[in-house]
């Protein structure tokens, strides 16, 4: 596929968006019983699983921290999530780097001195690969967290950005992704902007990185209001269940 077909006269991309458009999120979070915290994302055709399991006493005791707790991650990828498979190696050298990617950016984000001597656990498996997985990675493992009750200084959300011919693309997929576009990966706090972690595929000249970063922090404010959306919905069904429950336990009460 050449590059010239990327955008057509039009300005539309290949899947019909503009270059500043965000591809369609849905996001559920407790979506697995036996974690303490959970959430499945897709955006796009990338879809992501995210299981979080503590705060909880340390394994190897000989790992934990008398101040802080410790934040683990493990990320892997199903054998059918890509159109190509290859067998999956438990040490892949990709994956460890992404994990340990995840790993310093959720602790700088959660308030790890509120569990000493204890580990935060994240699992994040990539069930169907279309592009921007480290973005839904992040996505996911935040919701995960929040469902999980852990403390956090914000949201970490996060968007990726591919330049095409001097022009920046929001949330590229996979047709958008390849050796001759760049791409720019972005996680920020929303309150303060503070950014948490900049990734960059390829080479980016310098007088397009502003361009890439202001699309970029434009897209994770548009991701954290998807995702405010979500826990605010979840709290809510949260509430009227508890309430209702509280209402029933009341009126049995009063009966007898």
């Amino acid at each position: 596929m050449g590059r010239q077909e990327l955008i057509n006269p039009e300005g539309l991309r290949l899947d019909g968006r503009r270059a500043h458009e965000l591809r369609r999120i849905s996001a559920k979070p407790a979506v697995l019983a036996q974690a303490d915290g959970s959430a499945y994302i897709e955006i796009g055709n990338t879809k992501v699983l995210a299981a979080v399991y503590g705060p909880r006493e340390c394994r190897i005791r000989s790992h934990a921290l008398h101040d802080r707790a410790v934040i683990n991650v493990e990320y892997t990828q199903a054998s059918f999530s890509r159109t190509i498979r290859r067998k999956q190696r438990k040490l892949d050298r990709k994956n460890m780097e992404l994990a340990m990617q995840l790993r310093e950016t959720f602790s700088a984000v959660v308030t790890t001195e509120q569990y000493p001597r204890s580990q935060i656990d994240i699992y994040l498996t990539l069930m169907q690969s279309d592009g921007g997985e480290v973005m839904a990675c992040i996505n996911a493992a935040t919701l995960a967290l929040i469902n999980a009750g852990v403390a956090m200084r914000d949201y970490v959300v996060a968007c990726s950005v591919g330049i095409y011919d001097g022009t920046p693309l929001l949330d590229v997929n996979h047709f958008e992704e390849g050796p001759s576009i760049p791409t720019l990966t972005l996680a920020t706090l929303p309150r303060t902007g503070d950014v948490v972690l900049m990734q960059c595929e390829q080479r980016l000249h310098m007088d397009r990185l502003q361009a890439a970063m202001a699309l970029a922090q434009e897209g994770c404010a548009q991701m954290h209001t998807k995702l405010d959306e979500v826990v605010r919905k979840e709290l809510t069904e949260l509430a009227i269940k508890v309430g209702e429950r509280e209402a029933s336990a009341a009126s049995m009460g009063t009966s007898l």
